[in-house]
């Protein structure tokens, strides 16, 4: 079980789910009785959503037969980094804060704004769903929930916008259907597989399938937040193949989009998605979650955090006099051995010292580069806050290298 502030990174512990819900005791203690939990039974893997939602969030749904019933670890996972990408990318967090995010294909379950809206008070969303029949159950489990104040739905048509156009969003999220036709997937059903499907699929053709799958899906997105950029703070997408992620980050690398984020999702030993995020603004998240998860090289953004090794002991004086003397912002708490640089420019090169010492005055501008320096024993930790540039956040990591050597 997570706590709200937590990943599903363990399989679900069925007997603490059978003590906490007696409805799916009976479901629990049959399959147990037969040495195994039947996840190719559809009613089992329902009741086991539901229960989890009811224990871990206080959360009550109905869901149609004939509709897709998700997972709830993976989906809460997904959530969580949302959060966490949020939380280090605010200059003003707090876990009260107003956030509105947009669910693109919200499903019958409506899960990832149920899930998001019951563990941090100061979110609300809108979401768009293309099939009349889940939009249906969707109202009906914010309602049930009493959510309907926070969670606003629409009826769109396949071919219209992703994301809404009208004022600004601190994020978009979207798990889209894997396949880009029908007889992929039912070419894929048929197939024998080493490593089948943990649990049976349930889902409509709506929500199986796209034209492209969910690359061209992901694509589309893309393309729309080149032209809103920074009306929203973070596009994401969580992707159900490796290699859709690896297609999507050599796409945004193409559109010289630096500042992206990369997730593996692993919830319990088997169920794994990988999700991306990216964003036209200059706050960097942490490296943590910039880089979560176990994940291939090819799909690494630049880290967010470089450590530098200390020469001395006097490395916290050398640091302090050092950043007083280049001309940058500086508050250091000489107790916790924390400082914050704000610089607005390369103020450390050679030719930065040149112009500094011809006086050649600096021309206004705004801070290119924000980075937190914790000093710990004989090494110090350098967290890339703020800025677009990862040249100049290497170059100053370099400079603090050779000065504390």
């Amino acid at each position: 079980m997570p706590t709200k502030t937590s990943y599903y990174d363990r399989d679900v512990n069925f007997d603490r789910l059978t003590a906490a819900d007696p409805d799916i005791a009976p479901l629990l203690k049959s399959s147990k009785a037969r040495g195994h939990i039947n996840f190719q039974d559809a009613k089992t893997v329902q009741q086991l959503t539901y229960s989890l939602l009811k224990c871990d969030f206080g959360l009550t749904i109905t869901l149609p037969d004939d509709r897709l019933c998700p997972p709830v670890p993976v989906r809460w996972n997904y959530i969580h980094w949302i959060q966490e990408l949020l939380d280090t990318t605010s200059p003003t967090y707090h876990v009260r804060e107003a956030i509105r995010g947009h669910d693109i294909g919200v499903g019958a379950s409506c899960i990832y704004p149920l899930l998001a809206c019951s563990s941090r008070q100061g979110w609300t969303f809108t979401g768009t769903e293309i099939d009349p029949h889940s939009l249906s159950f969707a109202q009906h489990n914010i309602n049930t929930n009493s959510l309907s104040d926070r969670i606003t739905l629409a009826l769109v048509s396949p071919d219209a916008s992703l994301i809404p156009t009208q004022g600004n969003l601190d994020f978009t999220m979207t798990n889209p259907p894997f396949y880009s036709t029908t007889s992929d997937l039912e070419a894929d059903n048929s197939t024998p597989k080493s490593n089948p499907a943990s649990a049976v699929c349930t889902g409509s053709a709506n929500e199986m399938v796209t034209p492209g799958g969910e690359v061209a899906f992901v694509t589309r997105i893309i393309t729309e937040s080149l032209i809103l950029k920074d009306k929203v703070q973070w596009y994401t997408a969580m992707l159900g193949h490796l290699h859709s992620l690896q297609t999507i980050v050599i796409t945004l690398k193409r559109h010289k989009i630096g500042n992206f984020a990369v997730a593996s999702l692993q919830a319990g030993w088997k169920t794994n998605r990988w999700a991306v995020a990216w964003s036209f603004r200059d706050f960097r998240p942490r490296c943590d979650v910039a880089r979560h998860g176990n994940l291939v090289r090819n799909v690494l953004p630049v880290a967010t955090a470089r450590t530098v090794q200390c020469g001395d002991a006097f490395a916290a004086r050398k640091l302090d006099e050092a950043m007083r003397g280049l001309g940058v912002e500086w508050k250091w708490e000489v107790e916790g051995k924390v400082g914050i640089v704000m610089a607005e420019r390369n103020v450390w090169s050679r030719a930065a010292r040149r112009r500094r010492d011809s006086r050649e005055p600096p021309a206004p501008r705004e801070v290119l580069l924000a980075c937190r320096i914790v000093l710990q024993g004989i090494s110090v930790e350098v967290n890339w806050l703020k800025g677009n540039d990862d040249v100049l956040f290497l170059s100053f990591c370099g400079m603090l290298k050779r000065l504390l050597a």
